[in-house]
Protein backbone atom coordinates (compact mmCIF):
# COMPACT_ATOMS: atom_id res chain seq x y z
CA UNK A 1 0.00 0.00 0.00
CA UNK A 2 1.34 3.64 -0.87
CA UNK A 3 -0.22 6.42 0.60
CA UNK A 4 -0.35 9.10 -2.47
CA UNK A 5 0.79 12.75 -0.90
CA UNK A 6 1.21 15.27 -3.45
CA UNK A 7 4.88 17.54 -3.12
CA UNK A 8 4.08 20.68 -1.60
CA UNK A 9 0.29 20.08 -0.12
CA UNK A 10 0.06 19.73 4.03
CA UNK A 11 -0.62 16.88 5.27
CA UNK A 12 -4.07 15.45 5.50
CA UNK A 13 -5.36 15.13 9.32
CA UNK A 14 -7.09 11.74 10.63
CA UNK A 15 -7.86 10.86 6.72
CA UNK A 16 -5.30 10.39 3.52
CA UNK A 17 -5.64 12.03 0.22
CA UNK A 18 -5.13 8.91 -1.64
CA UNK A 19 -3.73 5.20 -1.04
CA UNK A 20 -2.78 3.24 -4.02
CA UNK A 21 -3.29 -0.99 -3.66
CA UNK A 22 -3.40 -4.08 -5.06
CA UNK A 23 -4.66 -7.18 -4.23
CA UNK A 24 -7.85 -8.45 -3.20
CA UNK A 25 -10.40 -6.19 -2.76
CA UNK A 26 -13.04 -6.52 -0.18
CA UNK A 27 -16.07 -4.31 -0.16
CA UNK A 28 -18.31 -3.48 2.52
CA UNK A 29 -22.64 -2.62 2.39
CA UNK A 30 -23.19 0.60 4.24
CA UNK A 31 -23.07 -0.45 8.40
CA UNK A 32 -24.66 1.36 10.76
CA UNK A 33 -24.62 1.80 14.56
CA UNK A 34 -26.61 -0.93 15.27
CA UNK A 35 -25.37 -4.51 16.70
CA UNK A 36 -25.34 -8.06 15.22
CA UNK A 37 -29.06 -8.29 16.35
CA UNK A 38 -29.86 -5.05 14.71
CA UNK A 39 -30.66 -3.57 17.78
CA UNK A 40 -29.45 -0.13 18.46
CA UNK A 41 -27.60 -0.08 21.85
CA UNK A 42 -27.22 3.62 22.34
CA UNK A 43 -28.56 6.97 20.41
CA UNK A 44 -25.12 8.95 20.58
CA UNK A 45 -23.57 10.00 17.33
CA UNK A 46 -20.28 9.08 18.72
CA UNK A 47 -21.60 5.90 20.26
CA UNK A 48 -23.01 4.24 17.03
CA UNK A 49 -19.94 5.92 14.87
CA UNK A 50 -17.69 3.21 17.15
CA UNK A 51 -20.07 0.36 16.69
CA UNK A 52 -20.30 1.14 13.02
CA UNK A 53 -16.64 1.16 12.45
CA UNK A 54 -16.55 -2.39 14.88
CA UNK A 55 -19.11 -3.76 12.52
CA UNK A 56 -16.87 -3.14 9.51
CA UNK A 57 -14.08 -4.62 11.65
CA UNK A 58 -16.14 -7.78 12.01
CA UNK A 59 -17.47 -8.09 8.39
CA UNK A 60 -13.29 -7.81 7.18
CA UNK A 61 -12.29 -10.23 9.70
CA UNK A 62 -14.75 -12.84 8.47
CA UNK A 63 -12.21 -12.92 5.15
CA UNK A 64 -8.50 -12.53 7.04
CA UNK A 65 -8.51 -8.65 7.08
CA UNK A 66 -8.11 -6.03 9.48
CA UNK A 67 -8.29 -1.86 9.47
CA UNK A 68 -4.69 -2.06 8.42
CA UNK A 69 -6.53 -2.70 5.05
CA UNK A 70 -8.99 -0.43 4.48
CA UNK A 71 -8.40 2.18 2.19
CA UNK A 72 -10.99 3.89 1.50
CA UNK A 73 -14.26 4.67 4.01
CA UNK A 74 -17.52 6.71 2.93
CA UNK A 75 -19.51 8.11 5.90
CA UNK A 76 -23.14 9.09 5.47
CA UNK A 77 -24.08 11.10 8.81
CA UNK A 78 -27.37 12.92 9.73
CA UNK A 79 -25.93 16.14 12.27
CA UNK A 80 -22.68 17.74 10.25
CA UNK A 81 -22.86 19.94 13.67
CA UNK A 82 -22.19 16.33 15.70
CA UNK A 83 -19.73 15.46 13.55
CA UNK A 84 -17.79 18.97 14.13
CA UNK A 85 -18.23 19.25 17.28
CA UNK A 86 -17.19 16.28 18.79
CA UNK A 87 -14.21 15.43 16.37
CA UNK A 88 -12.46 14.77 19.55
CA UNK A 89 -14.40 12.22 21.48
CA UNK A 90 -14.73 10.71 17.43
CA UNK A 91 -10.84 10.64 17.17
CA UNK A 92 -11.07 8.69 20.46
CA UNK A 93 -13.57 5.81 19.17
CA UNK A 94 -12.31 6.05 15.94
CA UNK A 95 -8.67 4.96 17.14
CA UNK A 96 -10.29 2.87 19.68
CA UNK A 97 -11.81 0.21 16.89
CA UNK A 98 -9.47 1.50 14.02
CA UNK A 99 -5.93 2.28 15.56
CA UNK A 100 -3.74 4.40 13.82
CA UNK A 101 -5.00 3.87 9.85
CA UNK A 102 -6.40 6.33 7.94
CA UNK A 103 -7.19 5.62 4.69
CA UNK A 104 -8.84 8.10 1.88
CA UNK A 105 -11.89 9.24 3.68
CA UNK A 106 -15.39 11.16 2.55
CA UNK A 107 -17.75 12.71 5.01
CA UNK A 108 -21.22 13.19 3.31
CA UNK A 109 -24.03 14.93 5.41
CA UNK A 110 -27.66 13.49 4.41
CA UNK A 111 -31.14 14.16 5.27
CA UNK A 112 -32.00 10.51 6.46
CA UNK A 113 -30.56 7.30 6.57
CA UNK A 114 -32.98 3.64 5.88
CA UNK A 115 -33.25 3.46 9.43
CA UNK A 116 -34.36 6.23 11.53
CA UNK A 117 -32.15 5.46 14.37
CA UNK A 118 -29.05 5.68 12.60
CA UNK A 119 -26.94 8.77 12.91
CA UNK A 120 -24.29 7.64 10.36
CA UNK A 121 -23.91 4.68 7.64
CA UNK A 122 -20.17 4.30 6.59
CA UNK A 123 -19.11 1.84 3.62
CA UNK A 124 -15.65 0.41 3.51
CA UNK A 125 -13.48 -0.88 0.82
CA UNK A 126 -9.94 -2.66 2.00
CA UNK A 127 -7.45 -4.58 0.29
CA UNK A 128 -5.34 -7.12 1.27
CA UNK A 129 -2.34 -7.39 -0.69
Amino acid sequence: MKFLQPEGWKPARGYSNGISASGRIIVTGGQIGWNGDQEFETDDFVGQCEQTLQNIIDILAVDGAGPEHIVRLTWYITDKRAYVARQKELGQAYRRVMGRNFPAMAVVQVTALIEDRAKVEIEATAVVE
